[in-house]
């Protein structure tokens, strides 16, 4: 299994939720209308040409993208001129979740059962945290799990994971 992604369903939405956010409008760029997105994904072909984003406020279309220092510059067809760039401001990004069995992803993670190598509940996943080492599942008792300890998932339901031995020890 490869690293999580980041994608994430949107703040306060259900599990279940059919589109994830994938990033937020930060501001204006230019006289044009062009904008800088930054990104919650690790996913950049979410910002290539072509896409269709979901909004609160309608679809978004991506005519062009490029890096711009940790973001992307976006060219959006709906938005034309700063005063509508000015606008967008703040504006969260949404988009179905890619199919990608190599992948774990976050809205997958969340709310599922950790069970260690022992057959041990070691409680619930309520968040993935990034972290430059290896993503960390962080279960409702304080516990911080490395992704790359997980064996086998079974999405919203059961992370299996085999730790070093006292890894769930250190908060006791």
């Amino acid at each position: 299994m490869s690293s999580s992604s980041t994608d994430r369903p949107p703040s306060g939405a259900p599990d279940s939720a059919p589109l994830l956010e994938i990033g937020r409008i930060e501001k204006p760029h230019g006289v044009r209308g062009d904008v800088i997105v930054r990104l919650t994904t690790n996913r950049t072909e979410r910002v290539a040409p072509g896409t269709v984003l979901q909004t609160r406020a309608g679809t978004l279309t991506i005519v062009a993208s490029r890096p711009h220092q940790d973001r992307h510059l976006v060219t959006f067809a709906e938005i034309r001129g700063r005063e509508a760039a000015e606008a967008a401001r703040g504006t969260v990004l949404l988009a179905p979740a890619i199919e990608d069995p190599e992948e774990l992803w976050v809205h997958e993670l969340i709310g599922a059962t950790v069970v260690d190598a022992q057959g041990i509940d070691r409680g619930r996943v309520v968040d993935v945290l990034a972290n430059p080492a290896s993503d960390l599942l962080e279960l409702a008792s304080g516990a911080l799990v490395p992704v790359r300890f997980v064996t086998n998932v079974d999405p919203r339901v059961r992370i299996d994971v085999d730790v070093p031995d006292g890894l769930f020890e250190l908060l006791d």
